[in-house]
């Protein structure tokens, strides 16, 4: 019996090859995947508030990709490694480290010269990330994670509420968060903005 997947509304689906990558074969539903994902996720959480990540650490590959890592490296073999596959969401996978640099380069400008204000700044490149969308899955929960640490790190400010949820179950919340992603994608921060302080 395989892993049977559902994809909440505005989720990226895995292929064929990414699902193999699946470490603990006992899983065999969504829920017991989002379980243990939320599970890794958490120690991951625990990791950055552990090791204190310094600012001229955070705004790198090497950082992204090490959350990542951290995030799901229980449950997934490709955790931390750049897709290699296209997506229904985010750029064609070959440019992915010439993006994320050109993301990492802005927001080390962003930050250096006050451009917006920190809020901005964190939600400017959670957006961006979200939309490279680098890995083969968990962009989301990456990228939100991602703010809270140029927040908490970088701005030494507390971190966003996120209406106080992973937004993995397609329910109203989740509506709301593509609906503030669709904004940005138009250039609106503001709804981003708004949402993440709820």
């Amino acid at each position: 019996m395989g892993l049977k997947l559902s994809h909440a509304y505005g989720q990226t689906p895995l292929d064929e090859d990414e699902r193999e990558g699946l470490k603990i074969k006992s899983i065999s539903t969504q829920k017991e995947l989002d379980e243990f994902e939320q599970l890794n996720i958490e120690k991951a959480i625990l990791w950055t508030i552990r090791t204190k990540p310094k600012t001229e650490n955070i705004l790198t590959e090497k950082f992204i990709r090490t959350l990542h890592q951290k995030m799901y490296g229980d449950v997934w073999k490709w955790a931390g490694e750049f897709r290699r596959s296209e997506k229904n969401i985010g750029i064609t996978w070959s440019q992915i480290p010439m993006e994320l640099k050109n993301l990492l380069d802005d927001a080390t400008y962003w930050v250096a010269n006050n451009t917006y204000a920190p809020e901005e700044i964190a939600i400017r490149f959670k957006h961006r990330l979200v939309s490279i969308h680098c890995f083969p899955n968990g962009n989301g929960r990456h990228s939100r994670i991602m703010a809270d640490i140029i927040m908490e790190s970088i701005f030494n400010k507390d971190i966003f509420s996120w209406h106080q949820s992973n937004m993995v179950k397609p329910d109203e919340t989740r509506k709301k968060y593509i609906r503030a992603l669709r904004e940005a994608d138009n250039g609106n921060v503001e709804p981003l903005i708004l949402f993440a302080k709820n």
